[in-house]
């Protein structure tokens, strides 16, 4: 694990690396969708636990459709 694993990252931060909004970022940590923490008043996030936030949610390759099927 290197150093950058336990990086600090802020708002700004964290929009560029989820390309998402600002506000989007905001709004997930305020409700407590994404890791984070504040100090000092601001948030903050450690990237490892972003990282094991994003393998969480990521969906794996379940049973593929052929086309025009439908999941229903």
């Amino acid at each position: 694990m290197g150093d950058q694993d336990d990086e600090i990252l802020t708002v700004d931060e964290v929009a560029a690396f989820l390309k998402a909004g600002k506000r989007t970022v905001y709004r997930l940590a305020a409700n407590g969708t994404i890791p984070a923490f504040k100090l000092g008043g601001t948030w903050r996030f450690r990237r490892t636990d972003l990282n094991a936030w994003i393998e969480s949610k990521t969906v794996s390759g379940g049973p593929k459709m052929a086309k025009g099927e439908s999941d229903q």
